[in-house]
């Protein structure tokens, strides 16, 4: 049986809230066979939305915010970089 959707996106941000602070590569779906791939920080979590914190070198500091529901739709997909490896974000709808 699936869990209902305010569940899942509450899993999504709680799964995401677990790693506030750590560096974090965003690919975002733009629509029309575009996708845009950030690296930065994962700043803050809010109830519906999310913000990297990135730093370019043309831009000094950006903060893109993201909703839960689009890494629910797959829109957005957050990748978390550490020593170890690379980890996928992502909730289990169980």
């Amino acid at each position: 049986m699936l869990m209902p959707t305010s569940q899942v996106l509450r899993a999504i941000r709680e799964n995401i809230d677990c790693h506030v602070g750590e560096k974090v590569r965003v690919r975002a779906n733009k629509g029309r066979k575009k996708v845009v791939e950030k690296e930065g920080v994962l700043e803050k979590t809010y109830p519906s939305i999310f913000v990297v914190k990135i730093e370019g070198k043309q831009i000094p500091v950006r903060r893109v915010s993201f909703s839960y529901t689009d890494v629910l739709t797959s829109a957005v997909e957050v990748i978390v970089c550490t020593e170890e490896g690379e980890k996928r974000l992502q909730a289990c709808t169980g």
